[in-house]
C-alpha cells in the first residue's frame, strides 16, 4: 500500500486476492521522504498515519467478514527498498504487488526495487489505480502527448467508458488475507519521529470513514458545483482532494457518481468531471516530460530572469503583501494545510507576475505546506500561472488581485475570517485598504503598516514589469 490506503475498489489488493492463497498487506514509511521533510510537526505525517490505522482496522473487519483468519496490515519505518525486499524474503512470497505511481523518482525506486526483488526470486508487478486513464492511453492521432488540455479531455472523455469506472471487486476474494506474523504492530506517531499537529481541529477526517463522510458531503452540493467553486467564502468545492491524493478514496467510485450525474444533464457534475480530467492531464504530462520538475515545459521560458527579491518572497510566505485576498489566502494555507483553488491561481500569479520571483520557489513552498501536494498537479499548477507550462495561461493575462478579491469574495466573508484586523473595513475598502483616505482608516481603526501592511508592490507597474520580462522571450517559446 502506497498512495492507495484503502481496502476497497483497490486494484492490486484485488489481483492479489484472485491469483494467491495468502496475501499481506504492507506499508512502509519511507524514511527517505519522512527525513528530508523541514519539520517534525507535518498534518501530512498525521493523515498518513491515521489512515494507516484505518486500513489496518479496515483489513481486519474485511477478513472476518470472509471467514478468513487474517487481516491486517504490517507496517515499517526504514528505507522503502530495503523494508519491502527484506519482509518479502521473510515472508517466503513469490511475488510483491503495488499499485503504479508515475512521479520520476517514484518509478526509479520501483526499477530498484523490482530488481533486488529478481535477484531474491520474488516477483514484483504494478497496476494501474491512481488515475483513471494513464500515461499512454489518451494520445493524439499520431501517437503523441498531448500538450493542450481541451483536446486532451475531449478525447479522454471518450475512452471514459464503464470498463474504466468499474470497481475491483475485493470482497470477492477477502478469504485470502493471511495472518499477521507474530509480533506485528502499528508504530505511534512519536516513535516515528513526529508530534500532533492541529489536524484534529480542522474539518478533515483521515481514513477511508473520512473520506466516504466528505463525499457524501459533496454529493448533494455537485449540482452547484460550476457556479460555487470559484468563491472560497463558499462550500462550493469537495474537499476531497487530500483523500484522492494517498487514495483513501477510490478515483473510479468518485468519477462513476460524476459520470451519472453529468449523464442526467448535471453542469455541476459535468465541470467537476474536468477537474478530474485536469489531474490525469498533468500525470500524464510529467511521465512524458519528467524535465518539468526542474525546468519550465517551454525550453525558452527558462531563460527568463527572475528577481531575487527577498524581502517580497519573505511578504508573501508571511501573508503581509498588503493585498488581502492574497494574505488571507497564505494564512489559511499556514492555519490548515489547504488552500482554495481559486486562491492558489490567485497567489501564484501574484508571486510570478506581481513580485517577479521564479515559480519553482512557489511550487517548493507549496510542496512543504499542502496537505494534498500531488508533484504532478502542483508543478502544472504553478507552471500555468507562470506561463511557462503547457497549455498555459497567456503570459500577457495577469491576475490583478483586486479585481479578483472583488469577483469572487466580494462580501469579504474569506479575507475577515484569515485576516481578522480587517473586520472593520466596510465591503467596498476590504479587497485594497490602501485606497482608503485617512479619515475612513482612522473610522475603522486601522492604521496602514501598524495593523496592516503597505502594499508590497503597485500591481499596475509590476504588470508593466512582467509584460516587459516575458517580452524578452524569443517568441518561439511561446
Amino acid at each position: 500500500m502506497r498512495r492507495d490506503l484503502r481496502c476497497d475498489d483497490h486494484a492490486a489488493l484485488y489481483h492479489a486476492l484472485r491469483r494467491f492463497e495468502r496475501v499481506y498487506c504492507a506499508f512502509v514509511f519511507d524514511t527517505g521522504i519522512l527525513e528530508a521533510l523541514p519539520s517534525r510537526e507535518d498534518r501530512r505525517v498525521e493523515f498518513i498515519h491515521a489512515s494507516v490505522l484505518a486500513l489496518d482496522d479496515g483489513l481486519r473487519q474485511l477478513a472476518a467478514c470472509s471467514g478468513a483468519p487474517g487481516g491486517g496490515l504490517i507496517v515499517r519505518h526504514g528505507p522503502s527498498q530495503e523494508c519491502i525486499v527484506q519482509l518479502a524474503c521473510s515472508l517466503g512470497v513469490q511475488e510483491v504487488l503495488a499499485n503504479r505511481d508515475y512521479e520520476p523518482e517514484a518509478i526509479a525506486r520501483d526499477r530498484r526495487i523490482a530488481e533486488a526483488l529478481r535477484t531474491a526470486g520474488i516477483a514484483f508487478s504494478d497496476y494501474k489505480d491512481q488515475v483513471l486513464l494513464e500515461c499512454d492511453e489518451v494520445l493524439t492521432g499520431q501517437g503523441r502527448p498531448y500538450s493542450v488540455f481541451t483536446p486532451y479531455k475531449r478525447a479522454w472523455l471518450q475512452k471514459l467508458d464503464a470498463f474504466q469506472l468499474r470497481p475491483y471487486p475485493v470482497e470477492r476474494y477477502a478469504r485470502h488475507l493471511a495472518a499477521l506474523p507474530a509480533g506485528e504492530r502499528l508504530p505511534p506517531l512519536a516513535e516515528l519521529g513526529f508530534v500532533p499537529t492541529n489536524l484534529g481541529a480542522l474539518p478533515l477526517p483521515a481514513g477511508m470513514h473520512g473520506a466516504r463522510q466528505l463525499l457524501q458531503d459533496f454529493l448533494p452540493r455537485m449540482a452547484a458545483y460550476k457556479e460555487a467553486r470559484d468563491y472560497p467564502g463558499r462550500r462550493g468545492v469537495s474537499y476531497l482532494s487530500v483523500h484522492l491524493r494517498f487514495g483513501t478514496l477510490s478515483i473510479r467510485q468518485v468519477a462513476a457518481l460524476a459520470v451519472q450525474q453529468a449523464a442526467q444533464g448535471c453542469e455541476g457534475a459535468q465541470v467537476w468531471l474536468s477537474e478530474l480530467a485536469w489531474r490525469d492531464f498533468y500525470s500524464m504530462v510529467l511521465w512524458h516530460h519528467p524535465h518539468v520538475v526542474a525546468q519550465s515545459f517551454r525550453p525558452a521560458y527558462d531563460g527568463i530572469q527572475w528577481d531575487e527579491a527577498p524581502e517580497l518572497w519573505q511578504a508573501w510566505c508571511d501573508a503581509r503583501t498588503g493585498y488581502p485576498l492574497v494574505d488571507a489566502a497564505m494564512r489559511q494555507l499556514h492555519e490548515t494545510g489547504y488552500m482554495h483553488n481559486r486562491l492558489r491561481m490567485v497567489v501564484a500569479s501574484f508571486l510570478t507576475k506581481d513580485l517577479g520571483i521564479d515559480w519553482r520557489r512557489g511550487e517548493r513552498y507549496f510542496a512543504e505546506h499542502l496537505n494534498d501536494y500531488d508533484l504532478a498537479a502542483n508543478n502544472g499548477g504553478w507552471q500555468w500561472a507562470a506561463s511557462t507550462g503547457c497549455d498555459a495561461q497567456p503570459w500577457f493575462r495577469i491576475f490583478n488581485p483586486v479585481m479578483q478579491s472583488q469577483k469572487f469574495d466580494p462580501q469579504g466573508r474569506f479575507i475577515r475570517r484569515y485576516l481578522p484586523e480587517l473586520d472593520r473595513v466596510p465591503d467596498k475598502h476590504i479587497h485594497f485598504p490602501a485606497a482608503m483616505k485617512p479619515a475612513e482608516l482612522q473610522a475603522c481603526g486601522l492604521q496602514l503598516g501598524v495593523d496592516y501592511p503597505i502594499p508590497v508592490v503597485d500591481h499596475a507597474k509590476a504588470r508593466q514589469r512582467t509584460l516587459m520580462r516575458f517580452s524578452l522571450v524569443p517568441q518561439s517559446g511561446g
